[in-house]
Protein backbone atom coordinates (compact mmCIF):
# COMPACT_ATOMS: atom_id res chain seq x y z
CA UNK A 1 0.00 0.00 0.00
CA UNK A 2 2.96 2.53 0.95
CA UNK A 3 5.19 3.69 -1.83
CA UNK A 4 9.05 3.07 -1.90
CA UNK A 5 10.87 6.17 -1.01
CA UNK A 6 13.89 5.00 -2.49
CA UNK A 7 13.05 4.55 -5.63
CA UNK A 8 12.04 6.74 -9.04
CA UNK A 9 8.54 7.60 -9.60
CA UNK A 10 8.40 5.21 -12.53
CA UNK A 11 9.79 2.49 -11.08
CA UNK A 12 7.32 3.00 -8.29
CA UNK A 13 4.59 2.70 -10.78
CA UNK A 14 6.01 -0.45 -12.42
CA UNK A 15 6.66 -2.26 -9.07
CA UNK A 16 3.59 -1.11 -7.11
CA UNK A 17 1.03 -3.65 -5.91
CA UNK A 18 -2.13 -3.39 -3.79
CA UNK A 19 -2.59 -5.10 -0.27
CA UNK A 20 -6.46 -5.09 -0.28
CA UNK A 21 -7.30 -7.07 3.05
CA UNK A 22 -10.78 -8.91 3.15
CA UNK A 23 -11.85 -7.61 6.58
CA UNK A 24 -10.78 -4.36 5.86
CA UNK A 25 -12.75 -1.60 8.10
CA UNK A 26 -12.11 1.88 8.18
CA UNK A 27 -13.35 2.32 11.52
CA UNK A 28 -11.03 -0.35 12.85
CA UNK A 29 -7.61 0.83 10.94
CA UNK A 30 -8.36 4.26 12.11
CA UNK A 31 -8.60 4.20 15.75
CA UNK A 32 -9.05 0.54 17.18
CA UNK A 33 -5.91 -1.07 15.90
CA UNK A 34 -3.77 2.42 16.76
CA UNK A 35 -5.67 2.31 20.46
CA UNK A 36 -3.84 -1.48 20.77
CA UNK A 37 -0.81 -0.52 19.86
CA UNK A 38 0.17 3.21 21.15
CA UNK A 39 -3.65 4.13 22.93
CA UNK A 40 -1.74 7.94 24.35
CA UNK A 41 -0.82 8.76 20.87
CA UNK A 42 -2.21 11.77 20.37
CA UNK A 43 -4.39 11.60 16.63
CA UNK A 44 -6.24 14.60 16.63
CA UNK A 45 -5.47 17.97 17.64
CA UNK A 46 -7.96 21.13 17.93
CA UNK A 47 -7.55 24.84 17.10
CA UNK A 48 -8.71 27.78 18.86
CA UNK A 49 -8.46 31.21 18.43
CA UNK A 50 -8.38 31.97 22.21
CA UNK A 51 -5.08 29.38 22.02
CA UNK A 52 -6.96 26.94 24.44
CA UNK A 53 -5.82 23.93 21.79
CA UNK A 54 -7.15 20.70 22.43
CA UNK A 55 -5.79 17.37 21.75
CA UNK A 56 -7.82 13.32 21.32
CA UNK A 57 -5.55 10.55 21.61
CA UNK A 58 -6.45 7.13 19.49
CA UNK A 59 -7.63 5.27 22.65
CA UNK A 60 -9.61 7.73 23.49
CA UNK A 61 -11.38 7.77 19.87
CA UNK A 62 -11.73 4.06 20.33
CA UNK A 63 -13.63 4.21 23.22
CA UNK A 64 -15.35 7.01 22.65
CA UNK A 65 -16.40 5.34 19.08
CA UNK A 66 -17.64 2.50 20.34
CA UNK A 67 -19.74 4.30 22.97
CA UNK A 68 -21.37 6.67 19.91
CA UNK A 69 -22.12 3.51 18.21
CA UNK A 70 -24.12 1.62 20.69
CA UNK A 71 -26.10 4.94 21.65
CA UNK A 72 -26.84 4.81 17.46
CA UNK A 73 -27.61 1.38 17.96
CA UNK A 74 -30.32 2.08 20.44
CA UNK A 75 -31.73 4.62 18.13
CA UNK A 76 -32.43 2.02 15.42
CA UNK A 77 -29.25 2.43 13.64
CA UNK A 78 -28.49 -1.03 11.81
CA UNK A 79 -25.61 -2.13 9.10
CA UNK A 80 -26.76 -0.01 6.18
CA UNK A 81 -28.84 2.62 7.11
CA UNK A 82 -27.88 6.18 6.49
CA UNK A 83 -26.28 8.36 9.29
CA UNK A 84 -25.76 12.49 7.53
CA UNK A 85 -23.06 14.20 9.47
CA UNK A 86 -23.61 18.04 9.29
CA UNK A 87 -20.30 19.04 11.44
CA UNK A 88 -17.64 21.38 11.34
CA UNK A 89 -14.22 20.08 11.82
CA UNK A 90 -13.68 19.11 15.63
CA UNK A 91 -13.26 15.49 17.42
CA UNK A 92 -17.04 15.19 17.57
CA UNK A 93 -17.18 14.51 13.61
CA UNK A 94 -14.74 12.17 13.79
CA UNK A 95 -16.00 10.08 16.75
CA UNK A 96 -18.82 9.36 14.60
CA UNK A 97 -17.49 8.97 11.00
CA UNK A 98 -15.40 6.22 13.33
CA UNK A 99 -18.37 4.93 15.15
CA UNK A 100 -20.67 4.38 11.83
CA UNK A 101 -17.65 2.57 9.82
CA UNK A 102 -16.90 -0.03 12.88
CA UNK A 103 -21.27 -0.49 13.33
CA UNK A 104 -21.38 -0.80 9.11
CA UNK A 105 -23.88 1.98 8.75
CA UNK A 106 -23.15 4.15 5.91
CA UNK A 107 -21.60 8.09 6.16
CA UNK A 108 -23.32 10.88 4.87
CA UNK A 109 -21.15 13.93 4.96
CA UNK A 110 -22.79 16.85 4.74
CA UNK A 111 -21.51 20.75 5.13
CA UNK A 112 -22.57 22.99 7.76
CA UNK A 113 -22.77 25.77 5.12
CA UNK A 114 -25.51 24.03 3.34
CA UNK A 115 -28.49 26.05 2.60
CA UNK A 116 -31.95 24.43 3.07
CA UNK A 117 -32.67 23.63 -0.04
CA UNK A 118 -29.44 21.73 -0.37
CA UNK A 119 -29.28 19.79 2.45
CA UNK A 120 -33.25 18.71 1.47
CA UNK A 121 -32.22 17.16 -1.25
CA UNK A 122 -29.27 15.63 0.14
CA UNK A 123 -31.17 14.02 2.62
CA UNK A 124 -34.03 12.98 0.64
CA UNK A 125 -31.60 11.23 -1.95
CA UNK A 126 -29.56 9.28 1.13
CA UNK A 127 -32.85 8.30 2.75
CA UNK A 128 -30.59 9.21 5.96
CA UNK A 129 -32.24 8.00 9.23
CA UNK A 130 -30.43 9.94 11.06
CA UNK A 131 -28.68 13.28 11.33
CA UNK A 132 -25.85 14.19 13.59
CA UNK A 133 -25.63 18.00 13.25
CA UNK A 134 -25.41 21.45 15.71
CA UNK A 135 -27.98 23.30 17.02
CA UNK A 136 -27.92 25.59 13.74
CA UNK A 137 -28.18 22.70 11.96
CA UNK A 138 -30.96 21.37 13.26
CA UNK A 139 -32.68 24.91 12.71
CA UNK A 140 -32.10 24.26 9.61
CA UNK A 141 -33.68 21.31 8.88
CA UNK A 142 -36.82 22.29 11.22
CA UNK A 143 -38.69 23.52 8.07
CA UNK A 144 -38.50 20.88 5.80
CA UNK A 145 -38.61 17.76 8.35
CA UNK A 146 -42.26 17.12 7.00
CA UNK A 147 -40.64 16.07 3.55
CA UNK A 148 -38.16 14.12 5.08
CA UNK A 149 -40.46 11.22 6.27
CA UNK A 150 -36.91 8.56 6.16
CA UNK A 151 -35.43 11.01 8.86
CA UNK A 152 -35.97 9.69 12.78
CA UNK A 153 -34.10 11.30 14.74
CA UNK A 154 -31.59 14.24 15.35
CA UNK A 155 -28.48 14.38 17.45
CA UNK A 156 -26.82 17.92 18.53
CA UNK A 157 -23.63 18.11 19.19
CA UNK A 158 -21.86 21.32 20.70
CA UNK A 159 -25.07 21.94 21.89
CA UNK A 160 -28.64 21.13 22.83
CA UNK A 161 -32.12 21.43 21.08
CA UNK A 162 -35.11 20.64 22.57
CA UNK A 163 -37.00 17.00 21.99
CA UNK A 164 -33.84 16.09 20.28
CA UNK A 165 -30.89 13.92 21.70
CA UNK A 166 -27.44 15.76 23.10
CA UNK A 167 -24.43 13.67 21.39
CA UNK A 168 -22.55 13.51 24.39
CA UNK A 169 -25.78 11.52 26.28
CA UNK A 170 -25.18 8.58 23.89
CA UNK A 171 -20.80 8.60 24.14
CA UNK A 172 -21.33 9.19 28.14
CA UNK A 173 -24.52 6.89 28.66
CA UNK A 174 -23.08 3.60 26.77
CA UNK A 175 -20.71 1.33 27.53
CA UNK A 176 -17.01 2.08 25.60
CA UNK A 177 -16.21 -1.66 25.77
CA UNK A 178 -14.83 -3.29 21.93
CA UNK A 179 -17.22 -3.70 19.00
CA UNK A 180 -17.77 -6.42 16.86
CA UNK A 181 -16.72 -4.58 14.13
CA UNK A 182 -19.15 -5.15 10.88
CA UNK A 183 -18.05 -4.40 7.50
CA UNK A 184 -15.36 -5.17 5.00
CA UNK A 185 -13.71 -4.08 2.05
CA UNK A 186 -16.18 -4.01 -0.76
CA UNK A 187 -18.79 -3.40 1.74
CA UNK A 188 -20.46 0.70 1.49
CA UNK A 189 -19.02 2.75 4.34
CA UNK A 190 -19.89 6.50 3.09
CA UNK A 191 -22.06 8.29 0.47
CA UNK A 192 -20.73 11.33 -0.85
CA UNK A 193 -22.34 13.52 -2.89
CA UNK A 194 -20.73 15.50 -6.21
CA UNK A 195 -20.18 19.05 -6.17
CA UNK A 196 -22.93 20.28 -7.85
CA UNK A 197 -20.26 22.26 -11.02
CA UNK A 198 -22.66 20.98 -13.82
CA UNK A 199 -26.25 19.44 -12.24
CA UNK A 200 -27.66 18.16 -9.38
CA UNK A 201 -25.45 16.62 -6.95
CA UNK A 202 -25.22 12.71 -7.23
CA UNK A 203 -24.38 10.39 -4.09
CA UNK A 204 -21.26 8.93 -4.62
CA UNK A 205 -21.06 5.40 -2.66
CA UNK A 206 -18.15 3.97 -1.61
CA UNK A 207 -16.38 0.73 0.22
CA UNK A 208 -14.20 0.63 3.01
CA UNK A 209 -11.44 -0.13 0.34
CA UNK A 210 -11.57 3.84 -1.05
CA UNK A 211 -9.38 4.83 1.67
CA UNK A 212 -6.66 2.21 1.03
CA UNK A 213 -6.86 3.67 -2.62
CA UNK A 214 -6.42 7.34 -1.47
CA UNK A 215 -2.68 6.29 0.46
CA UNK A 216 -0.57 6.41 -2.64
CA UNK A 217 -1.68 9.82 -3.79
CA UNK A 218 -1.35 11.13 -0.19
CA UNK A 219 1.98 10.03 -0.09
CA UNK A 220 2.91 11.20 -3.10
CA UNK A 221 1.63 14.94 -3.00
CA UNK A 222 3.24 15.07 0.57
CA UNK A 223 6.58 13.28 -0.34
CA UNK A 224 6.43 10.06 1.49
CA UNK A 225 3.86 10.97 4.53
CA UNK A 226 4.61 10.17 7.41
CA UNK A 227 8.19 11.52 8.35
CA UNK A 228 9.20 12.37 11.59
CA UNK A 229 7.38 15.43 13.09
CA UNK A 230 4.65 15.56 10.65
CA UNK A 231 1.17 17.08 10.93
CA UNK A 232 -1.70 17.49 8.74
CA UNK A 233 -4.67 20.54 8.12
CA UNK A 234 -6.92 21.60 5.46
CA UNK A 235 -9.20 24.37 6.00
CA UNK A 236 -11.47 21.73 3.23
CA UNK A 237 -14.65 21.16 4.80
CA UNK A 238 -14.55 16.85 6.18
CA UNK A 239 -18.14 16.80 4.24
CA UNK A 240 -15.99 16.70 0.93
CA UNK A 241 -13.82 13.84 -0.40
CA UNK A 242 -10.38 16.22 -0.59
CA UNK A 243 -11.34 16.94 3.48
CA UNK A 244 -12.15 13.65 4.21
CA UNK A 245 -10.11 11.40 2.07
CA UNK A 246 -7.66 13.26 1.41
CA UNK A 247 -6.48 14.28 5.03
CA UNK A 248 -8.37 13.64 7.86
CA UNK A 249 -9.07 9.65 7.10
CA UNK A 250 -5.36 9.08 5.63
CA UNK A 251 -3.73 11.04 8.63
CA UNK A 252 -5.77 8.37 11.28
CA UNK A 253 -4.44 5.69 9.25
CA UNK A 254 -0.80 6.46 9.06
CA UNK A 255 -0.49 7.83 12.76
CA UNK A 256 -0.16 11.39 12.07
CA UNK A 257 -1.87 14.01 14.04
CA UNK A 258 -4.47 15.89 12.00
CA UNK A 259 -5.91 19.38 13.30
CA UNK A 260 -8.60 20.75 13.13
CA UNK A 261 -10.43 23.99 12.84
CA UNK A 262 -13.42 25.88 13.30
CA UNK A 263 -13.91 28.27 11.18
CA UNK A 264 -16.65 27.82 8.34
CA UNK A 265 -15.86 30.83 6.17
CA UNK A 266 -12.35 30.91 4.88
CA UNK A 267 -9.65 33.69 6.83
CA UNK A 268 -6.72 33.64 5.28
CA UNK A 269 -5.07 35.47 7.97
CA UNK A 270 -6.30 33.00 10.67
CA UNK A 271 -5.54 30.31 7.81
CA UNK A 272 -1.67 31.16 8.60
CA UNK A 273 -2.20 31.54 12.51
CA UNK A 274 -3.50 27.71 12.29
CA UNK A 275 -0.29 26.77 10.12
CA UNK A 276 2.41 29.03 12.42
CA UNK A 277 0.65 27.95 15.96
CA UNK A 278 -0.25 24.41 15.30
CA UNK A 279 3.30 23.39 13.75
CA UNK A 280 1.46 22.31 10.43
CA UNK A 281 4.09 20.39 8.14
CA UNK A 282 1.55 19.11 5.75
CA UNK A 283 -1.19 21.19 4.42
CA UNK A 284 -3.99 20.78 1.48
CA UNK A 285 -5.20 23.87 0.47
CA UNK A 286 -7.57 24.24 -2.27
CA UNK A 287 -6.31 26.92 -5.48
CA UNK A 288 -9.04 29.21 -4.47
CA UNK A 289 -7.86 29.48 -0.82
CA UNK A 290 -4.47 29.65 -1.53
CA UNK A 291 -5.70 32.66 -4.01
CA UNK A 292 -7.15 34.51 -1.16
CA UNK A 293 -4.50 33.66 1.43
CA UNK A 294 -1.76 35.51 -1.73
CA UNK A 295 -3.27 38.75 -0.45
CA UNK A 296 -1.67 38.47 2.83
CA UNK A 297 1.40 40.31 2.93
CA UNK A 298 5.14 38.34 3.69
CA UNK A 299 3.69 35.52 5.64
CA UNK A 300 6.92 33.74 6.05
CA UNK A 301 8.01 36.96 8.22
CA UNK A 302 5.16 37.41 10.06
CA UNK A 303 4.20 34.15 10.76
CA UNK A 304 6.98 31.07 11.62
CA UNK A 305 5.90 28.29 8.82
CA UNK A 306 7.53 24.97 9.76
CA UNK A 307 5.71 23.43 5.89
CA UNK A 308 7.26 20.61 4.34
CA UNK A 309 4.76 19.88 1.74
CA UNK A 310 1.49 21.85 0.85
CA UNK A 311 -1.34 19.93 -2.06
CA UNK A 312 -3.75 21.30 -3.98
CA UNK A 313 -6.77 20.29 -6.08
CA UNK A 314 -10.23 20.49 -6.59
CA UNK A 315 -9.78 22.99 -9.75
CA UNK A 316 -6.51 23.94 -11.44
CA UNK A 317 -4.13 25.39 -9.35
CA UNK A 318 -2.76 27.66 -12.31
CA UNK A 319 1.47 28.98 -12.79
CA UNK A 320 0.61 32.21 -10.75
CA UNK A 321 -0.11 30.34 -7.52
CA UNK A 322 2.34 27.66 -8.39
CA UNK A 323 5.16 30.24 -8.40
CA UNK A 324 3.54 32.31 -5.62
CA UNK A 325 4.00 29.64 -3.44
CA UNK A 326 7.87 29.13 -4.62
CA UNK A 327 8.37 32.87 -3.71
CA UNK A 328 6.80 33.49 -0.74
CA UNK A 329 6.08 30.10 1.05
CA UNK A 330 9.47 28.84 0.13
CA UNK A 331 8.33 25.64 -1.31
CA UNK A 332 6.66 23.68 -4.49
CA UNK A 333 2.97 23.08 -4.52
CA UNK A 334 1.97 19.45 -5.13
CA UNK A 335 -0.57 19.65 -7.46
CA UNK A 336 -3.00 16.54 -7.73
CA UNK A 337 -6.41 15.29 -9.47
CA UNK A 338 -9.51 13.64 -8.77
CA UNK A 339 -12.76 13.66 -8.32
CA UNK A 340 -15.85 12.26 -5.59
CA UNK A 341 -16.15 9.10 -8.07
CA UNK A 342 -12.34 8.73 -8.21
CA UNK A 343 -10.46 10.77 -6.15
CA UNK A 344 -6.22 11.05 -6.18
CA UNK A 345 -5.24 9.08 -9.48
CA UNK A 346 -2.74 12.06 -10.57
CA UNK A 347 -0.31 13.96 -8.43
CA UNK A 348 2.64 15.44 -8.68
CA UNK A 349 5.63 15.30 -6.01
CA UNK A 350 8.66 18.03 -6.12
CA UNK A 351 11.01 15.39 -4.46
CA UNK A 352 11.43 13.07 -6.99
CA UNK A 353 11.59 15.70 -9.92
CA UNK A 354 7.52 14.80 -10.76
CA UNK A 355 6.22 18.78 -10.62
CA UNK A 356 5.72 21.43 -13.82
CA UNK A 357 3.72 24.75 -13.39
CA UNK A 358 0.36 24.59 -14.89
CA UNK A 359 0.41 20.81 -14.87
CA UNK A 360 -1.48 18.92 -12.44
CA UNK A 361 1.08 15.77 -12.30
CA UNK A 362 1.22 12.31 -13.41
CA UNK A 363 -0.89 9.12 -12.95
CA UNK A 364 -0.23 7.68 -9.27
CA UNK A 365 1.51 4.00 -8.58
CA UNK A 366 -1.12 1.89 -8.81
CA UNK A 367 -3.75 3.68 -10.80
CA UNK A 368 -4.05 3.66 -14.66
CA UNK A 369 -5.09 7.29 -16.06
CA UNK A 370 -5.31 8.47 -19.49
CA UNK A 371 -6.53 10.94 -21.86
CA UNK A 372 -8.77 9.09 -24.29
CA UNK A 373 -11.15 9.81 -27.09
CA UNK A 374 -14.74 9.12 -27.94
CA UNK A 375 -13.93 5.93 -28.60
CA UNK A 376 -12.19 4.53 -25.40
CA UNK A 377 -8.44 4.79 -27.39
CA UNK A 378 -5.54 7.01 -25.80
CA UNK A 379 -5.36 10.01 -28.01
CA UNK A 380 -1.11 11.17 -28.42
CA UNK A 381 0.96 13.20 -26.38
CA UNK A 382 -0.25 16.86 -26.96
CA UNK A 383 -3.63 16.21 -27.94
CA UNK A 384 -6.72 17.10 -25.89
CA UNK A 385 -9.38 14.31 -24.63
CA UNK A 386 -11.04 13.12 -21.54
CA UNK A 387 -9.09 12.48 -18.92
CA UNK A 388 -9.88 8.67 -17.79
CA UNK A 389 -9.71 5.69 -14.92
CA UNK A 390 -9.49 2.13 -15.85
CA UNK A 391 -11.38 -0.11 -13.66
CA UNK A 392 -10.59 -2.00 -11.49
CA UNK A 393 -9.12 0.48 -8.80
CA UNK A 394 -9.78 0.52 -5.18
CA UNK A 395 -10.04 4.15 -4.81
CA UNK A 396 -13.50 4.16 -7.72
CA UNK A 397 -16.67 4.10 -6.04
CA UNK A 398 -18.86 1.52 -6.39
CA UNK A 399 -21.79 3.67 -7.91
CA UNK A 400 -24.62 6.65 -7.88
CA UNK A 401 -26.39 6.10 -5.07
CA UNK A 402 -30.27 4.49 -6.56
CA UNK A 403 -29.30 6.01 -10.25
CA UNK A 404 -27.82 2.96 -12.15
CA UNK A 405 -28.29 5.43 -15.43
CA UNK A 406 -25.77 7.75 -14.16
CA UNK A 407 -23.91 5.07 -13.18
CA UNK A 408 -23.87 3.52 -16.30
CA UNK A 409 -22.76 6.32 -18.40
CA UNK A 410 -20.27 7.24 -16.52
CA UNK A 411 -18.25 4.15 -17.77
CA UNK A 412 -16.79 3.25 -21.77
CA UNK A 413 -16.10 0.30 -21.17
CA UNK A 414 -13.75 -0.19 -18.81
CA UNK A 415 -12.70 3.25 -18.32
CA UNK A 416 -14.72 5.53 -15.87
CA UNK A 417 -15.07 9.10 -17.13
CA UNK A 418 -13.85 12.00 -15.61
CA UNK A 419 -16.17 14.70 -17.99
CA UNK A 420 -12.84 16.42 -18.12
CA UNK A 421 -11.10 17.50 -21.03
CA UNK A 422 -7.34 17.42 -20.67
CA UNK A 423 -3.93 17.09 -22.79
CA UNK A 424 -1.31 14.66 -21.88
CA UNK A 425 2.44 15.31 -22.84
CA UNK A 426 5.05 13.25 -24.18
CA UNK A 427 6.74 13.20 -20.08
CA UNK A 428 3.02 12.21 -19.16
CA UNK A 429 2.18 15.65 -17.25
CA UNK A 430 -1.42 15.75 -17.72
CA UNK A 431 -2.96 19.35 -17.93
CA UNK A 432 -6.37 19.65 -17.04
CA UNK A 433 -8.25 22.14 -20.03
CA UNK A 434 -11.60 22.32 -18.60
CA UNK A 435 -14.65 20.49 -18.01
CA UNK A 436 -16.76 19.22 -21.12
CA UNK A 437 -19.39 21.96 -19.81
CA UNK A 438 -17.22 24.55 -19.22
CA UNK A 439 -15.27 24.50 -22.87
CA UNK A 440 -15.74 27.99 -24.78
CA UNK A 441 -16.31 27.41 -28.46
CA UNK A 442 -15.46 30.46 -30.69
CA UNK A 443 -14.52 31.06 -33.69
CA UNK A 444 -13.63 27.34 -34.44
CA UNK A 445 -11.15 27.95 -31.26
CA UNK A 446 -12.10 25.54 -28.32
CA UNK A 447 -10.76 27.41 -25.13
CA UNK A 448 -10.37 25.79 -21.55
CA UNK A 449 -11.43 28.18 -18.74
CA UNK A 450 -8.30 27.40 -16.80
CA UNK A 451 -6.05 29.31 -18.11
CA UNK A 452 -7.89 32.10 -18.86
CA UNK A 453 -8.52 32.15 -15.64
CA UNK A 454 -5.01 31.55 -14.26
CA UNK A 455 -3.99 34.75 -16.78
CA UNK A 456 -6.82 37.20 -15.08
CA UNK A 457 -5.52 36.47 -11.53
CA UNK A 458 -1.88 37.25 -12.19
CA UNK A 459 -3.16 40.84 -13.30
CA UNK A 460 -2.38 42.84 -9.69
CA UNK A 461 -5.87 44.14 -10.44
CA UNK A 462 -7.82 40.98 -9.86
CA UNK A 463 -8.36 39.00 -6.53
CA UNK A 464 -10.93 36.15 -7.93
CA UNK A 465 -11.59 35.43 -11.50
CA UNK A 466 -13.69 33.11 -14.10
CA UNK A 467 -13.81 32.42 -17.70
CA UNK A 468 -17.30 31.50 -19.05
CA UNK A 469 -18.52 31.46 -22.56
CA UNK A 470 -21.39 33.82 -23.46
CA UNK A 471 -23.84 33.24 -26.83
CA UNK A 472 -22.77 35.19 -29.86
CA UNK A 473 -24.51 34.93 -33.23
CA UNK A 474 -20.77 35.82 -35.03
CA UNK A 475 -18.41 33.78 -33.23
CA UNK A 476 -20.50 30.59 -31.51
CA UNK A 477 -19.49 32.01 -27.82
CA UNK A 478 -17.36 34.93 -26.92
CA UNK A 479 -14.75 34.64 -23.72
CA UNK A 480 -16.80 36.28 -20.94
CA UNK A 481 -15.19 37.02 -17.09
CA UNK A 482 -16.19 38.02 -14.25
CA UNK A 483 -13.66 39.75 -12.22
CA UNK A 484 -13.51 40.41 -8.45
CA UNK A 485 -11.50 43.49 -8.48
CA UNK A 486 -8.23 43.48 -6.22
CA UNK A 487 -8.28 45.99 -3.29
CA UNK A 488 -7.53 49.51 -3.88
CA UNK A 489 -8.79 48.77 -7.60
CA UNK A 490 -11.37 50.69 -8.79
CA UNK A 491 -13.92 48.29 -11.22
CA UNK A 492 -14.22 50.46 -14.34
CA UNK A 493 -13.89 50.80 -17.77
CA UNK A 494 -9.60 51.47 -17.78
CA UNK A 495 -9.33 48.94 -15.52
CA UNK A 496 -11.52 46.56 -17.86
CA UNK A 497 -9.32 47.66 -20.84
CA UNK A 498 -6.42 46.78 -19.21
CA UNK A 499 -7.46 43.55 -18.02
CA UNK A 500 -8.26 42.42 -21.57
CA UNK A 501 -5.02 43.73 -22.92
CA UNK A 502 -2.81 41.51 -20.38
CA UNK A 503 -4.60 38.29 -21.33
CA UNK A 504 -4.18 39.25 -25.08
CA UNK A 505 -0.74 40.02 -24.54
CA UNK A 506 -0.07 37.32 -22.17
CA UNK A 507 -2.31 34.38 -24.11
CA UNK A 508 -3.83 34.81 -27.86
CA UNK A 509 -6.63 36.95 -29.57
CA UNK A 510 -8.44 34.65 -29.52
CA UNK A 511 -8.60 34.07 -25.60
CA UNK A 512 -9.37 37.19 -24.25
CA UNK A 513 -12.39 38.18 -23.10
CA UNK A 514 -14.71 40.34 -24.70
CA UNK A 515 -16.69 41.32 -22.03
CA UNK A 516 -15.33 41.51 -18.68
CA UNK A 517 -17.87 42.36 -15.59
CA UNK A 518 -17.08 43.22 -12.00
CA UNK A 519 -18.29 41.50 -9.30
CA UNK A 520 -18.60 41.29 -5.47
CA UNK A 521 -17.68 37.57 -5.07
CA UNK A 522 -18.34 34.31 -7.35
CA UNK A 523 -20.91 31.89 -6.59
CA UNK A 524 -18.93 28.72 -5.23
CA UNK A 525 -19.39 24.82 -4.30
CA UNK A 526 -19.04 24.81 -0.47
CA UNK A 527 -15.97 23.02 -1.73
CA UNK A 528 -14.60 26.22 -3.07
CA UNK A 529 -14.75 25.62 -6.69
CA UNK A 530 -16.62 28.06 -9.08
CA UNK A 531 -19.78 26.97 -10.37
CA UNK A 532 -19.43 28.12 -13.37
CA UNK A 533 -22.82 26.68 -14.60
CA UNK A 534 -24.49 29.44 -12.88
CA UNK A 535 -22.23 32.21 -14.56
CA UNK A 536 -23.31 30.53 -18.09
CA UNK A 537 -26.79 30.77 -17.37
CA UNK A 538 -26.32 34.06 -16.57
CA UNK A 539 -24.34 34.75 -19.48
CA UNK A 540 -27.18 33.59 -21.65
CA UNK A 541 -29.32 35.84 -19.86
CA UNK A 542 -27.51 39.03 -20.60
CA UNK A 543 -27.23 37.87 -24.18
CA UNK A 544 -29.31 40.59 -26.28
CA UNK A 545 -27.90 40.23 -29.85
CA UNK A 546 -25.88 43.30 -29.60
CA UNK A 547 -23.15 41.82 -27.63
CA UNK A 548 -20.09 44.21 -28.26
CA UNK A 549 -16.97 42.81 -30.35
Amino acid sequence: MLINPDTTFDAARRDFAWDLPADFNIGRAVSDDWAAREPDRVCLQHFSPDGDHLSLSYGELAKRSNAFARGLAALGVKPGDRVALMLPQGFSTVIAHVALYKMGAIAVPLALLFGVEALGHRLKASGAKVLVTTETGAGKVAPIRGDLPELEKLVIANGEAAGHTPFNALVDGCSDAPLEIVGGLEDPAMMIFTSGTTGPPKGALHAHRVLIGHIPGVQTHHEFLPQPGDRLWTPADWAWAGGLLNVLLPGLLLGVPVVSSPAQKFDPELAFRVLDEMDVRNAFIPPTALRIMKTVKDPRARFALKLRTVGSGGESLGRETYDWAKRELGLTINEFYGQTECNLVLASCQIKGVTKGGAIGQTVPGHTVAVIDDHGNAVAPGVSGQIAVKRPDPVMFLGYWQNETATKAKFLGDWLLTGDQGVCDAEGYVTFFGRDDDVITSSGYRIGPSEIEDCLVGHPGVALAAAVGKPDPVRTEIVKAYVVPAEGYEPDDALAAEIRDWVKTRLSAHEYPREIAFVDSLPLTTTGKVIRRELRERAVAETSGNIPS
